[in-house]
């Protein structure tokens, strides 16, 4: 398991438009649910909450203690943030059981450098951001790491088949989709052609008045 982050919370009574209050006294709202809880209102020091999410992110366990004796395992489902600021706004929790299998987004990191790339003469285009697992919350990674260097020839790709992540972690997303390509650098050649093409339209317009002036002249 990686390396625990904790988080104190506690108990929240104010709710709709009085937590406008709540937060300039540097206290975030937060909702806490899951399968087998009853929702709850929560509130976390803001610094705090900000040094966790920034740690955690989206598919980390976080161990909430609430101060009563009571502490919760959750990772972080939605995350609102005031439009201007960014800071923020409300944070929902999905608490878990540490021994039932979990469904979740893996995001996906590129590792290397192809050397193509760095001749020039190829580009590495990004698949998919993330891939679909099934795992025990105890097995959870933080991020698949694709090692992309062994793409040597052009339209070399690695695919969602061409990882491999154990026994304990059941991929769910499909095989065929692509994570990583490299693809040939194409040269640019329609700027080239376009002055052509513009002193032919202006030959056939010239071409067309002069004869619509002459048939005026034979009238």
């Amino acid at each position: 398991m990686a390396e625990e982050i904790q988080l104190s919370v506690k108990p929240r009574e104010i709710v709709g438009k009085q937590v406008r209050a709540l937060r300039r006294e540097g206290w975030i709202p937060l909702v806490i649910y899951g399968a087998h809880v009853q929702p709850r209102h929560m509130q976390a020091e803001e610094r705090a909450l900000r040094a966790v999410i920034s740690k955690a992110g989206q598919n980390r366990l976080i161990r909430l203690d609430t101060g009563d004796g009571g502490q919760h395992v959750v990772i972080t489902r939605e995350i609102q943030r005031e439009p201007i600021s960014g800071n923020f706004w409300h944070i929902d929790f999905m608490e878990i059981s540490l021994t039932e299998k979990m469904d979740i987004d893996i995001p996906v990191v590129l590792q290397g450098v192809p050397p193509l790339t760095k001749s020039g003469e190829g580009l590495l285009i990004h698949g998919l951001e993330s891939v679909a697992v099934r795992v025990l919350p105890t097995d959870l990674i933080p991020e698949i790491v694709v090692d992309v260097s062994n793409l040597v020839n052009l339209n070399d790709a690695v695919h969602v088949s061409d990882l491999k992540l154990g026994d304990k972690i059941e991929i769910l997303t499909s095989g065929e989709e692509m994570l990583a390509k490299l693809i040939p650098v194409k040269e640019e050649v329609v700027a080239a052609e376009a002055p052509v093409a513009t002193a032919e339209v202006e030959v056939v317009s010239k071409g067309k008045k002069e004869e619509e002036g002459e048939a005026e002249a034979k009238k």
